[in-house]
């Protein structure tokens, strides 16, 4: 791609704009049944402030979170705002990494949602069995479970799975997709949860048997996904989703 057809540049975002995204993202993760009590966590780089980020307070569920309610810690999990407020550093021990190792992302998601925890135990994983899939053909890497403690080894063999891949399976765990903003990151995990819940039904249907695409079909029908890279998943679907949480659970911008 030469300068003429690069991309446009976008605006700068600000903290606050950041804060709202992320709040309804966790809002909209509660109602589709994508949470676990108070565990799993979706984080955002706070603009402007590298090594910062913005993560729920421990104890919250996802539901309750709003934009003035996320805590901003820093790349080991610790509190930096003054709030005292408790965050859970264990679990931000798999973001911490992440957004140390791909500064170009702005948001982490890491659930456990219950097609995604399906799909981890699959050794085939992801199949492009469906259109939903075909956005993740050959972007998802994995990462063999190794137990809850997450340290500064498994971190490192956790992020070299991810390179510059979308995503990560952790395998016997869970999904987690990175996004250039948190609408990207959303829609990802919602293009493989769909994606999950599809080929696993099928699967059920039908003994372990589905039809996949081949691998051309499939890269060819991601190239027509992404296109030039000057729309990205999240710029059309944000508003309307927005617009749908006001009405449905007003109150994640306080």
């Amino acid at each position: 791609m030469n300068a003429a057809t690069l991309p446009p540049s976008r605006p700068p975002r600000s903290e606050q704009q950041v804060r709202v995204d992320l709040a309804a993202a966790y809002r909209m993760a509660a109602q589709n049944g994508w949470d676990d009590t108070i565990y799993t966590h979706l984080s955002a780089s706070v603009p402007g402030e590298p090594g910062h980020y913005l993560i729920n307070p421990f104890g919250a569920t996802f539901d309750e979170i709003t934009a003035s309610s996320l805590v901003k810690v820093n790349v080991q999990g610790r509190v930096v705002d003054g709030s005292g407020a408790r965050v859970n550093p264990s679990g931000f021990a798999i973001h911490g990494a992440v957004h140390a190792a791909r500064p170009d992302v702005e948001c982490v998601i890491h659930l456990h949602t219950p097609w995604g925890v399906a799909l981890s135990m699959l050794p085939g994983g992801l199949q492009p069995t469906s259109q939903y899939a075909m956005r993740l053909h050959r972007r998802l890497g994995r990462h063999a479970y190794e137990g809850l403690a997450l340290g500064a080894e498994e971190q490192q063999r956790m992020v070299a799975a991810l390179g510059r891949l979308d995503g990560l399976i952790l395998e016997n765990h869970g999904p987690l997709v990175v996004g250039r903003t948190v609408a990207e990151a959303w829609m990802l995990m919602h293009l493989l949860e769909r994606a999950a819940k599809a080929q696993l039904r099928a699967m059920a249907a039908t003994g372990g048997s589905v039809h996949a695409v081949s691998d051309a079909l499939a890269e060819r029908t991601y190239a027509e996904w992404v296109g030039d890279g000057s729309e990205w998943d999240g710029d059309l679907e944000w508003p309307a989703l927005l617009r749908r949480l006001e009405r449905t659970a007003p109150g994640f911008r306080d």
